[in-house]
């Protein structure tokens, strides 16, 4: 009988349905396997993987049919995280079994696939990361080249080499970092539609969908429109906001498109005013990208343009897309912003993980405003904006005059 590795702190070794986690933690396992294996993983009629996954308490789908021809097929396994990791072991046990059997000589390694969102942070940063899972679970892992990404395919394959049992421990913190990744965004994701009444996140292609990233519509569909909290609710439409976003000199004329056909259609899409800013000559390496328009159009429009920066490899296969963006606040606000001994703006950074930064002694513009900065990847820096703009909101809330009380009766005089 096949048992899981238990997880710390989740009790006993075998994964049972009563412990189900919360349903985000939910997502798939995804994995590639030979073409030649996937008949000894389903067994006669049908009897091994009905023993494996009534053991692991999961539900496995084999895609056979995908690819066809092709010397590997997917395999997506639905079930919590220990159960995932139970049946992933299980499967490479038979992979093994098989290969001996048939004397197949070639190594075979673990091979996961995760959507490319969440593959930044599984590296970290320089790398880190996954050096630290190599040394702990003595595994070599590689993970497939941006480039072998499509539209229609935005997983990368992850390839982890080594014995049974280290493989095993590798998927295990493979999957926790991807997990982890994935919880975030959606918490992101909930804020972010919480803080823009009725914004359907499912119809801006950003966020993973079906079975490469296991969210589904009604997770990403934004909640019914009316007042929502931290959103002043006077029944005017929400006020329009001016962020920089500063990209990559070299990725002007694929944010543009040829005679500006690009820059027109997300201008359209978003329900935004998008201009680039001239090049100033102080800084060579980036320009400014000046976008106008309510939450939901700074939402829309920033995300296609990260997304834009990824699709056309702005950024190394081994990097996230991380940008800058500068909000301006009064600098009567500003102080709002960093609150006391820097608490609100620490917050801040604990809350989106963006790296948000008021730099000290700025001399404020013509306008008596100051800038905000805001370095993050597309989610984090998102929350930083709407946390930034609702305390704004606040501020003006509580500068605009109160209406004089109403005096005392008047007492007539007979």
């Amino acid at each position: 009988m096949h048992t899981t590795n238990a997880r710390r702190g989740r009790g006993s070794g075998s994964p049972s349905l009563g412990m189900r986690p919360k349903p985000q933690s939910d997502i798939p396992l995804r994995m590639l396997v030979p073409t030649q294996f996937v008949g000894a993983i389903i067994g006669k009629e049908g009897a091994t993987i009905r023993n494996i996954t009534k053991q692991t308490h999961s539900k496995i789908d084999i895609h056979r049919k995908e690819n066809s021809g092709a010397s590997e097929k997917p395999i997506t396994v639905h079930s919590t995280p220990e159960g995932c990791s139970a049946a992933c072991r299980s499967i490479m046990e038979i992979m093994a079994k098989e290969a001996l059997d048939t004397k197949f000589t070639d190594e075979v390694p673990l091979k996961i696939l995760a959507h490319n969102n969440f593959v930044g942070r599984l590296i970290g940063k320089e790398g880190r990361n996954l050096k630290k899972i190599e040394q702990e679970t003595e595994t070599k892992i590689t993970i497939s080249p941006l480039q072998d990404l499509t539209l229609y395919n935005p997983e990368r394959v992850i390839t982890v080499k080594g014995s049974i049992e280290a493989c095993a421990r590798a998927e295990e913190e493979v999957m926790k970092k991807i997990r982890e990744s994935y919880e975030n965004d959606v918490a992101a994701m909930n804020l972010q539609s919480n803080l823009i009444p009725g914004l359907n996140l499912n119809a801006l292609g950003l966020f993973p969908g079906g079975a490469a990233g296991g969210v589904t519509p009604s997770m990403v569909s934004g909640p019914p429109a009316g007042p929502q909290p931290g959103y002043p609710s006077y029944g005017a439409q929400p006020e329009s906001e001016t962020v920089y976003l500063f990209i990559p000199a070299l990725a002007v004329g694929a944010v543009i498109g040829k005679q500006g056909q690009h820059i027109k259609q997300l201008s359209r899409f978003a329900g935004a005013s998008i201009k680039i800013a001239p090049a100033d000559g102080t800084d060579t390496k980036q320009r400014m990208a000046i976008i106008t328009g309510p939450p939901e159009a700074q939402f829309k429009a920033q995300g296609r343009i990260f997304g834009k920066l990824k699709e056309e490899n702005f950024f190394g296969p081994k990097e996230e897309v991380k940008l800058e963006a500068h909000i301006k606040v009064p600098s009567s606000a500003a102080g709002r912003v960093i609150g006391k001994g820097g608490k609100t703006v620490n917050e801040l950074q604990n809350l989106s993980s963006a790296e948000v930064v008021v730099p000290r002694d700025q001399t404020p513009d013509e306008n008596d405003q100051v800038v905000v900065k805001i370095s993050g990847h597309f989610y984090a820096s998102q929350v930083a904006q709407r946390r930034i703009q609702e305390i704004l909101s606040q501020v003006r809330r509580q500068q605009q005059p109160k209406p004089a009380p109403p005096g005392p009766p008047m007492v007539r005089r007979k």
